[in-house]
C-alpha cells in the first residue's frame, strides 16, 4: 500500500475541492438557466410594459451567473495552490481574469436593471398598476 505524503495529500484534497465546487458551479448555472427557460415559456406581458418580463428573467438570471461565476472563480483559486507550473498558473491567472471581467461587467447590468425597476416601483407602486386581462 502506497502512503501519501502531505504535500501528495493536500493536492489530491485540493482537486477535490475544486472540482466539487466547480460542480456546484454548474448546478448554480442550471438552476438559473432552467428558471430562466421556465420564465419564458410562462411569460407574462404587460401591455405598458412589454419588455418588462424580459428585464426581469435578465436579472434573475443574470444573478444565478454571477453567483456560478463566483464559485467557478473560486475553483480557479483552489487550482491556483496546487498548480504545479508556471503555464499551470498562467492559464489558471487568464480565466480567472476573464472570469472575473465577465462577472463585473454582468453585475453592472444586473445593478443597473435592478436600480431601473426599483425606480419605476416607487413611482407606480405594483398595487397602482394597471394589469391588462385578457
Amino acid at each position: 500500500m502506497e502512503t501519501l505524503t502531505i504535500e501528495e495529500f493536500f493536492k489530491e484534497f485540493a482537486g477535490f475541492v475544486a472540482l466539487g465546487v466547480e460542480l456546484l458551479a454548474v448546478v448554480v448555472i442550471a438552476i438559473g438557466a432552467i428558471e430562466a427557460i421556465v420564465g419564458v415559456v410562462k411569460q407574462k406581458s404587460n401591455p405598458l410594459r412589454p419588455f418588462a418580463w424580459k428585464k426581469e428573467i435578465f436579472i434573475r438570471f443574470g444573478s444565478w451567473l454571477l453567483l456560478g461565476l463566483e464559485f467557478a472563480l473560486a475553483a480557479d483559486i483552489v487550482r491556483s495552490a496546487i498548480a504545479p507550473t508556471w503555464t499551470q498558473i498562467g492559464q489558471l491567472a487568464a480565466i480567472a481574469g476573464i472570469r472575473t471581467f465577465l462577472n463585473y461587467f454582468l453585475e453592472r447590468d444586473v445593478e443597473k436593471f435592478t436600480e431601473q425597476k426599483n425606480e419605476v416601483e416607487a413611482i407606480h407602486p405594483p398595487s397602482d398598476r394597471v394589469e391588462a386581462r385578457v
